[in-house]
């Protein structure tokens, strides 16, 4: 299983990884509060400001106080199980 760090010790499961977008549209916030309503939100921001929404292929919405463009970059090279970076496309 690759895990990718969203941020503060916590990681997602790449093979599980729909989507990794930006909070701020109206769309994204009724996902988020959608997901919150039926307990499916994951909420690894300690705190902090959201700065990423990971949807997940379990419906499970994760939200990170990292940048999308860091955890994407994070996601393309995600190390395989002999510790050799890999592209995960």
């Amino acid at each position: 299983m690759q895990l990718i760090p969203i941020g503060y010790g916590n990681a997602v499961s790449a093979e599980r990884l729909v989507a990794v977008v930006s909070p701020e549209s109206a769309p994204i916030k009724r996902i988020v509060q959608d997901a919150r309503d039926r307990g499916m939100l994951i909420d690894a921001t300690y705190g902090r400001k959201t700065k990423s929404v990971l949807i997940m292929d379990s419906d499970h919405v994760v939200l990170s106080a990292v940048l999308p463009s860091s955890i994407a970059g994070r996601a393309e090279t995600v190390p395989d199980d002999d510790g050799n970076d890999t592209d995960t496309e």
